[in-house]
């Protein structure tokens, strides 16, 4: 198992793709996009885009996980400076996750694992 240092859930590398909405500060669709996630835990993961995203931004996200998809609303909490390639990361924390993809998440973070 990794380290945890400060953090309070684990992160594991894992590469898998990402559909995701940004919304205004009323909720409302403001773009959508496709992505990867560098890393995923419990509690939020880094995605890497084409397109650079601001702190502070929320996000609908439709995370692929091996044969199954979750959703989760997010909020970018901190951003990466944009790689050669012109590919940006962006950490983004979960803020409302339903019962039944928090434990399949779960599940696929604890696979991961072993």
């Amino acid at each position: 198992m990794g380290e945890l240092g400060k953090r309070r859930h684990d992160r594991k590398k894992d590469l898998n793709l990402v559909d995701y909405i940004i919304l205004d500060n009323e909720g409302e669709q403001v773009s959508r996009g496709m992505g990867r996630t560098r890393n995923v835990s419990e509690a939020g993961l880094l995605l890497e885009t084409h397109r650079s995203l601001e702190v502070g931004q929320d996000i609908l996200i439709t995370l692929g996980l091996k044969n199954e998809t979750i959703q989760v609303r997010g909020r970018v909490v901190h951003i990466h400076e944009p790689t050669l390639d012109k590919r940006h990361c962006a950490g983004i924390k979960f803020v409302v996750i339903g019962e039944t993809d928090r434990r399949v998440l779960k599940k696929m973070i604890q696979a991961m694992s072993q």
